[in-house]
């Protein structure tokens, strides 16, 4: 189980190239809503006035398998759940938090990447 200022400098601690931001504080219950980046692309997020649920970039394959063999595994808020999951950082043990959580980080950074440089190429 992690708190919420363990899980932020959690976030954090994946690279240099993340930014923690507040976007939806114009929204009715999205004012509280804190969202962490890698290039600009959201790889986690969560309610800092009801931390129960974590919602994460998942690949699809792995979703049923997740929330079959953890209870602590389920819907993402306000995401589609073929490429989300929620997680529950109150029941979650702390282990698999940090793995899916670094497993989110590392889709996000990687697609952003490959669309990056599928943009680019310099013999078009």
């Amino acid at each position: 189980m992690m708190n919420i200022e363990d899980y932020r400098e959690y976030c954090l601690s994946l690279g240099a190239d993340i930014e923690e931001k507040l976007p939806f504080q114009k929204f009715k219950n999205g004012e509280g809503v804190l969202v962490f980046y890698v290039s600009g692309h959201m790889f986690s997020f969560f309610d800092c006035n009801d931390f129960s649920v974590i919602s994460l970039k998942c690949q699809p394959d792995r979703i049923e398998d997740l929330k079959t063999q953890y209870e602590c595994v389920g819907n993402p808020y306000n995401e589609s759940p073929k490429h989300w999951i929620g997680i529950n950082p109150k029941t979650a043990p702390a282990d698999l938090l940090k793995e899916l959580t670094r497993n989110s980080y590392e889709i996000v950074k990687a697609k952003y990447k490959k669309s990056r440089s599928d943009d680019f190429n310099p013999h078009s």
